[in-house]
């Protein structure tokens, strides 16, 4: 594990676990085990105190958002301590960051996500299963003369996407968003004007899309894309 940087997420069921440290303890361990040995650094912890059924997870996202702005991957104790979601699978896979499974080490680089892949899919098959017999039921639905559709959605459906323009504004917004929280860190430790808020990001080795140092007008600019 040669000059790799990761982000921690941890994730215990309830608040009562979350102060006492019950669980929390024993995935920092699990994590410092995998890591040790090699040139790595940890460059943030995620801890998120809530049901492991729950699909909205602030602390996971947070998390996936300094992996992407930092270039580094996830590391989680167990596959359990993420999701038996698969909608939380898929959201996991097109978030664009490598994910480390403690107890599952091969799941890594292209073989790993393909792994991943595959999981959330043996997840889907009930979905699936569930959608097929909703299509039979609307095909015979049909056959019996039943109208179905939405007109007007039916008018729209060679609508093409965006153009290009338009996806690299989606493309920057989503990224300002992820520069969101450590942005307000930055913010919360006393930085005030926009020099300082860019050497608050260069302190922490945060780098431009671009992957340069920032200054005050890009800084301006993603605050900007914020507040719109």
């Amino acid at each position: 594990m040669a000059d790799v940087s990761y982000v921690a997420y941890y994730r215990v069921s309830t608040a009562r676990q979350g102060v006492s440290g019950l669980g929390l303890e024993a995935q920092r361990k699990t994590v410092s085990d995998f890591l040790n040995g090699g040139s790595w650094s940890l460059v943030g912890e995620f801890i998120e105190v809530e049901s492991g059924k729950a699909a909205n997870r602030p602390e996971l996202a947070k998390a996936l958002a300094r992996c992407r702005v930092m270039g580094a991957a996830l590391v989680v104790a167990n596959v359990s301590r993420l999701t038996r979601s698969v909608a939380f699978l898929s959201k996991l896979l097109e978030a664009g960051v490598e994910v480390r499974f403690c107890d599952l080490p091969a799941i890594e680089g292209p073989t790993g996500r393909f792994l991943l892949t595959q999981m959330a899919s043996v997840a889907e098959l009930e979905a699936g299963l569930i959608s097929d017999r909703t299509k039979k039921a609307l095909a015979a639905a049909k056959a019996r003369g039943q109208k179905l559709g939405n007109p007007g959605n039916l008018r729209n459906r060679d609508v093409g996407c965006a153009n290009g323009q338009a996806v690299r504004i989606k493309n920057a917004n989503a990224r300002a968003l992820d520069f969101a929280p450590i942005i307000a860190e930055v913010r919360d430790a006393g930085a005030v004007s926009l020099r300082e808020i860019a050497a608050g990001l260069n302190d922490r080795g945060i780098h431009t899309a671009r992957g340069k140092p920032w200054s005050a007008t890009q800084v301006q600019r993603v605050l900007a894309r914020l507040s719109t």
